[in-house]
């Protein structure tokens, strides 16, 4: 009972300090979404899913301080010709962005939906969220849901001729960001969007992305620069039948970051791939928390993630597939990796598996391990310096999640970007 009581003080505590946005077509949902925050409480380390990684920092009433660094650097996809959509600690940055408007998508601010009684987001907001509350509850998420005060809700209609871009910004120590977005991809249109930026000392956000039959949706996040930063992320995808979704992250820096990802196949014949890549060095903490459904006929799904870790830093993946009964012909990997460059850092892995029927191809796999010294040997005898090898073979190590990016300039940049971060850390 102790312990129920303190879990309630705790969740009283944060959302004492925040406020809901009135009025508009999302209130209904953001009321609902306090009501399960209230219910389930915020997580605490007692809960199963969060017993790898310390929430205290991101359900606390006050962020945690984070300088704000400056890399020297162009930020991530600078040089890619995109819509721009910029926000500043959580606050959307008019003149820092682009219009919001292009050919095959529209786009509108979830703060303007909040003073409106009819828009389409309506249908979604919170939907997918809600639905992703089970098995697992996802309390963070809710939060989001319920006190979001911006985002953006795009509908792609046909096929975008750029990227769309939204960039995270961080310029105070002591900010607190809730940014929620939905995005509906209509049948037969496809769209590509990137996502960079620390955002925030604290940052939460939920996207919520429905495909319809034979739409196809690429994410491209990169999360890093502002290594005091913490962040709680959350992607809920739905897959019509055809419809295809493929989700890659870098993470190179962040004292703590969870992602999370609950990805429904409710489509015959859906594809989802989601990946991920990260390089931690010192005080870093990476979770990895993934679930993907399948409950359709002939649906493919793959999971792809891998972490170099050192000097300490620690690296978490619980990633689990579920096959619903009748939800026959599945082909379903999974695969977790990590390369510890010393002794002091650790990689914590919970893979599953959860199967209903019977005609299925289902694989899963965890290991971690050190650098292959017979490639670093081979290396090093033709003339590669030792610090340079190591990179060379890190770089090969990260290779099957980079891959996954269905974009090959922008897999480049990726991999031009983790080149420079492990050059600068020889």
């Amino acid at each position: 009972m102790a312990l129920a009581d303190r879990k309630q003080s705790e969740t009283e505590a944060r959302l004492a300090t925040l406020t809901m946005p009135e009025g508009g077509c999302l209130t209904e949902a953001r009321k609902a979404a306090l009501s399960r925050v209230q219910t389930l409480g915020l997580p605490s380390r007692r809960d199963e899913y969060w017993k790898y990684t310390r929430p205290d920092t991101l359900t606390a009433a006050e962020a945690p301080r984070a300088a704000v660094f400056d890399a020297g650097e162009a930020p991530m996809f600078s040089e890619f010709d995109r819509i721009k959509i910029v926000f500043v600690d959580g606050v959307f940055d008019a003149d820092a962005s682009d219009e919001l408007a292009l050919e095959g998508i529209s786009i509108d601010r979830i703060a303007d939906i909040c003073a409106k009684d009819i828009h389409w987001a309506k249908d979604l907001y919170g939907v997918l969220e809600a639905r992703g509350q089970t098995p697992v509850a996802r309390p963070l998420a809710a939060l989001n849901t319920a006190f979001a005060q911006d985002g953006v809700a795009i509908r792609v209609t046909g096929t975008p001729s750029k990227p769309v871009s939204l960039i995270y910004r961080h310029a105070s120590e002591d900010s607190d960001a809730i940014l929620h977005h939905v995005i509906r991809v209509e049948s037969g249109a496809t769209a590509t969007i990137l996502e960079n930026g620390p955002a925030a000392s604290r940052f939460n956000k939920c996207m919520e992305i429905d495909v319809a039959d034979g739409g196809s949706l690429h994410l491209v996040r990169a999360q890093g620069r502002d290594h005091e930063r913490r962040a709680a992320t959350h992607l809920f995808a739905r897959l019509g039948t055809e419809s295809v979704f493929k989700s890659f992250t870098l993470t190179v820096n962040g004292v703590l970051t969870r992602n999370e990802a609950m990805i429904e196949l409710t489509g015959d014949d859906a594809v989802a791939h989601i990946a991920g890549a990260c390089v931690g060095d010192g005080d870093f903490h990476h979770d990895d928390t993934v679930f993907i459904t399948h409950d359709a006929v002939n649906c493919e799904s793959r999971q792809v993630f891998k972490k170099v870790l050192r000097n300490g830093a620690t690296g978490v993946f619980q990633g689990k597939i579920l096959v619903k009964e009748g939800a026959q012909k599945t082909d379903g990997y999974q695969i977790s990796q990590s390369l510890l460059l010393d002794e002091d850092s650790q990689f914590l892995a919970k893979p599953e598996l959860e199967i209903y029927a019977d005609d299925v191809a289902c694989s899963h796999g965890s290991t971690s391990g050190a650098i292959d010294e017979e490639g670093l040997f081979y290396l090093r005898s033709r003339g590669v310096p030792h610090a340079e090898a190591t990179d060379l073979m890190t770089l090969a190590f990260l290779a099957e999640a980079v891959e996954e990016i269905e974009n090959a300039d922008i897999a480049a940049n990726v991999v031009d970007r983790l080149e420079g971060w492990l050059a600068r850390r020889r």
